[in-house]
């Protein structure tokens, strides 16, 4: 029997793919960075060229690394940026255009003439979603509206749309698979979380033809082959989910009331409500966790758009440190930000505010604030936002929180997850492996195949690593927070 399982992560800022064993340990891993596209203010963008050339040589990578080949394999799962946006050429396998990412504010004004037109209870009700340049829907309209006739090819099933699991899948399958799951599908403004296909009513709102759309399937079921020219080997595709849901599937949160936070670029919070969509009524979006063996699985999630990215602007921006690691020992120079607050509302605001003319904002510098206050505010910016998702997500689902599992780069740092767990006042728990979205990739390949048997091999792989308890006086946890919630007034509707 196959050795291995190999998870491909396609992130928003790197690829990176790792090897897996059966115990759920990383033997071997690979990760390239690739350039970020800013067309304009609060425009973001990818060229997929990159986003293949680097996931397809991070796989190469790691497979030589774990000194295996790929017949060692017994899956590939995939897992991925959710909401960004490819088109492509079905003949050629072309992109059209850039993606356009699931960061991009380029499509608010679409969404502000479907809102002015009354739509927005409809998209809410049948997708769990609010209207929000976030997501791919308005995105795949911005796309078809800025090439002429590229919509009638559309129509006639010439250009393809995707999530870049579907596009990766069909790059892996020499153009055989176009095809996605639920949990990026729920995504998309497009498809109906309860009866569980593309919408026809939304479809005609956004005016996206039916025919460029990809196949929607289960999350862990055998999707189709690699091309054996590209690894070696024809392995098996056979797990896909968008990257938060596959990290609440690595974190073994499968029941009810379970939750995890990933601080990656953006903070994302999810929370398992069982086999029934939950409506918020408080700013968080209503999602499919996964679907396995024909049931599906619901979260309530609050999405942040800008977390760890606040840290990268630290690096890239400020020039303030030279590596993203080096935060921690920057922020460790002081005691505390000594009144600052820096609200990283650099493509607006997500959960719960929903404000895309949020801009970033630093607030309560003096004389004596330096570049360390600065930098331990851009840190505790990724706490304060999680303590705005959790408010509303406890008030939405009535379920009591008594730990929370974190993970994602940021995760590493002691000092955000101490912090974190003074201001939520509950347990914040960390795994051995923080990298728990490639990890649940790989869980759901593996299941699909029978490489790992059931649910119970997954939860028994689980490991925690150290877990933080609060110890901040009430009273102060009251007052910080008073002050982080005032700086997100002085940043809400910012751009006229």
């Amino acid at each position: 029997m196959s050795k291995f399982v190999l998870a491909l992560d396609q992130g928003t800022t790197s690829s990176r793919a790792i090897v897996f064993d059966r115990a759920g340990t990383a033997v071997s891993s690979a990760q390239q960075e690739f350039p970020q596209i800013f067309p304009g203010p609060g425009h973001v963008e990818h060229d997929p060229e990159a986003i293949w050339a680097t996931q397809l040589a991070t796989a190469r990578a790691a497979i030589a690394r774990a000194g295996i080949s790929a017949l060692d394999l017994a899956a590939i799962g995939v897992t991925n940026q959710r909401e960004t946006t490819v088109l492509w050429d079905k003949a050629t396998g072309k992109p059209i255009a850039n993606a356009i990412v699931w960061q991009s504010r380029v499509t608010a004004p679409i969404c502000d003439q479907v809102k002015a037109a009354g739509h927005e209870a409809t998209f809410r009700k049948k997708t769990g979603l609010v209207v929000d340049a976030y997501f791919s829907g308005t995105k795949i309209k911005h796309l078809l509206d800025s090439f002429n006739g590229l919509r009638d090819r559309a129509a006639r099933g010439e250009v393809l749309f995707g999530t870049i699991d579907t596009f990766l899948m069909w790059r892996l399958t020499g153009g055989k698979v176009h095809v996605t799951d639920v949990s990026n599908a729920s995504r998309t403004l497009l498809f109906n979380i309860d009866t569980l296909d593309w919408d026809d009513e939304l479809l005609q709102l956004l005016d996206v033809p039916r025919a460029m759309l990809p196949e929607v399937r289960g999350s862990s079921e055998v999707y189709g082959h690699t091309d054996p020219q590209l690894l070696g080997a024809a392995v098996p595709i056979a797990g896909d989910a968008g990257d938060q849901q596959a990290a609440l599937f690595g974190q073994a949160c499968f029941e009810p009331g379970s939750a995890k936070n990933t601080y990656g670029t953006g903070c994302f919070m999810l929370l398992n409500t069982g086999t029934r969509p939950v409506p918020s009524t408080k700013g968080l979006l209503t999602t499919i966790a996964w679907q396995i063996g024909g049931e599906t699985s619901y979260a309530l999630e609050g999405s942040v758009f800008v977390a760890g990215a606040a840290v990268q602007w630290l690096r890239d921006g400020l020039k303030a440190i030279t590596a993203s690691g080096d935060v921690e020992k920057l922020m460790a120079e002081v005691h505390d930000t000594d009144g600052v607050y820096l609200v990283p509302a650099f493509v607006g605001l997500g959960a719960p505010y929903w404000d895309p003319r949020a801009r970033g904002v630093i607030v309560g510098l003096t004389r004596n604030t330096q570049m360390a206050h600065v930098a331990r505010a851009a840190v505790d910016a990724m706490a304060y936002q999680t303590r705005d998702v959790l408010e509303a997500m406890l008030e939405d689902s009535k379920l009591p929180l008594t730990a929370l599992k974190v993970d994602g780069g940021a995760a590493a740092n002691a000092m955000l997850l101490q912090f974190q767990a003074d201001l939520l006042n509950v347990n914040v728990r960390r795994p051995v492996v923080a990298e728990t979205t490639a990890l649940g990739a790989a869980y759901l390949a593996g299941l699909a195949v029978g490489y790992w048997n059931s649910l119970d091999d997954v939860r028994h792989n689980w490991a925690l690593d150290r877990e933080f308890r609060p110890s901040m006086d009430a009273r102060l946890r009251a007052r910080l927070y008073a002050g982080w919630r005032k700086a997100v007034g002085r940043s809400l509707d910012w751009e006229s």
